[in-house]
């Protein structure tokens, strides 16, 4: 098929929109990458843009010699790690029953959709958390926010694209509903599960505020909350000395060179489930 004058053109100018979205998001990485690669003396000096100006590693010499950043790394891997085999868990047990014909079906599912769209907010939560001694504990950021009723959805017009008549044959072979999920819906449902996979693990990776909020055992702070009081720092004396920094020079480049350094890992998820992502969201919305 031959395309037409206007068509090209209009491929062109989607090539030009996604080639100005690119530089648009690289940029501000690349700031960060010289910044972090730059000497104290550039920085205050206020010339590093996209080149690193001094070269030298001291910044990532500092993130990496001290435990308090590699274990905040390393917690947050195992909490993300965690809580995204959690969610996935719960999101599967609450959407898996929604595609039967179950008596009260609509329901609970107004019921958890009234949950997506309205909550008690801060001060009742805080008050809850405090009533199941849940405050200062790990669980904290593990348990409150396990469930997104959004995901649930996801996966639930996901599961309705697949055909009944497979879950038909398997109640004919005599197969019960757990047998059916673990052996019909969850092995065609790997697109739907690594996209939303991808997603709980981003949104615990980057999240902080319930750390802010309900955590003051810095032992369990999450890099993103450490990263917050680092970035933070500035404006505080007492919070800069805490955090080990000695001159404004310094400060910026490790400033940056943590940043890079929460930022990375995460980023390496992305090509690895590209596909199942792009996958996961087009048929997820094939149905509702």
């Amino acid at each position: 098929m031959v395309k037409t004058r206007s068509a090209k053109i209009g491929d062109w100018v989607v090539v030009f929109l996604c080639v100005i979205m690119i530089i648009v998001c690289l940029v501000p990485v690349l700031n960060i990458a010289a910044r972090s690669l730059s000497s104290a003396d550039a920085l205050i000096r206020n010339e590093v843009l996209l080149w690193p100006k001094g070269w030298n590693l001291d910044a990532y010499t500092t993130v990496l010699g001290d435990s308090k950043y590699t274990w905040s790394l390393t917690w947050t891997a195992i909490l993300t790690v965690i809580c995204t085999v959690w969610s996935l868990f719960m999101t599967i047990l609450c959407a898996y029953p929604l595609i039967y014909d179950l008596k009260g079906k609509k329901f609970f599912v107004g019921l958890i959709l009234f949950t997506m769209y309205f909550n008690a907010g801060t001060i009742p939560m805080y008050l809850l958390l405090k009533e199941l001694h849940l405050l200062n504990n790990p669980l904290v950021l593990i348990i409150p926010n396990c469930l997104s009723v959004f995901y649930v959805i996801i996966l639930r017009s996901f599961l309705y694209t697949i055909p009944d008549s497979l879950r038909e044959s398997a109640e004919i072979d005599g197969a019960g509903p757990l047998r059916i999920l673990v052996n019909v819906y969850l092995p065609l449902s790997t697109p739907v599960l690594a996209t939303l996979a991808l997603f709980y693990a981003v949104g615990r990776w980057n999240g902080f505020s319930d750390a802010l909020m309900f955590m003051n055992d810095r032992k369990y702070y999450p890099i993103q909350l450490l990263l917050y009081n680092i970035l933070n720092s500035i404006n505080s004396i007492e919070v800069a000395t805490q955090e080990g920094f000695t001159t404004p020079g310094l400060s910026e480049t490790i400033k940056a060179a943590t940043v890079m350094f929460a930022t990375v890992p995460i980023l390496f998820v992305y090509p690895w489930l590209q596909r199942y992502f792009i996958a996961g969201v087009t048929l997820g919305a094939v149905k509702g």
